[in-house]
């Protein structure tokens, strides 16, 4: 099911997300569909569960959508469940980030490069696997939401100063973006 897409002001994206009850397998299966319905609908390459209103530690990616530029994300996807970050490298980039939740706003942040995840997959078997440049970018971007961080709370103070007042027409809904969304 497509579900509206939370926006910059909704409190549950400032909220530390719970874990995932994995003895809850039926629940767990309609949310992540939900994610990926609403995902695909929206074009996004990234989704996490507080983006559509659910405080729970559940993210998907979606390589294909930057696979025009990034070559070697084409069918990269993962859904992971309860990560957990348990390395990362101590080499950094910087790319230009946007978000769902906060349209029409991109900023350069600098993560870690590459990184090593433990988390369940959709068959809620434990996977730890390594990322590294794109996917890592995008697996820390939806991580973050998971703990109510946004990438602007990391863009460099003057740049934050620059977008202050975009953010705040998104607080007041004065955007519209191309896919469901809301305030709350």
């Amino acid at each position: 099911m497509i579900r509206p897409i939370y926006l910059y002001g909704s409190e549950v994206l400032r909220k530390t997300a719970a874990p995932a009850n994995l003895e809850d397998k039926g629940g767990i299966v309609s949310l992540v569909q939900d994610l990926k319905d609403t995902l695909a609908k929206a074009d996004g390459c990234g989704l996490a569960a507080p983006q559509i209103g659910e405080s729970v530690r559940v993210v998907i990616v979606d390589g294909d959508v930057v696979s025009d530029v990034y070559n070697y994300l084409k069918g990269f996807r993962r859904t992971l469940i309860n990560p957990e970050i348990i390395w990362e490298s101590d080499e950094k980039t910087t790319y230009q980030e946007g978000c769902l939740s906060i349209p029409g706003i991109y900023c350069d942040i600098t993560r870690a490069k590459s990184i090593t995840v433990r988390y369940y997959n959709e068959e809620l078997t434990e996977v730890t696997e390594t990322f590294d440049n794109f996917a890592c970018r995008m697996i820390q971007h939806e991580m973050s939401h998971l703990d109510g961080d946004l990438f602007t709370d990391h863009a460099a103070p003057i740049r934050r100063k620059m977008i202050s007042g975009k953010l705040l027409n998104i607080t007041k809904g004065k955007v519209h973006p191309h896919y469901n969304s809301k305030l709350k």
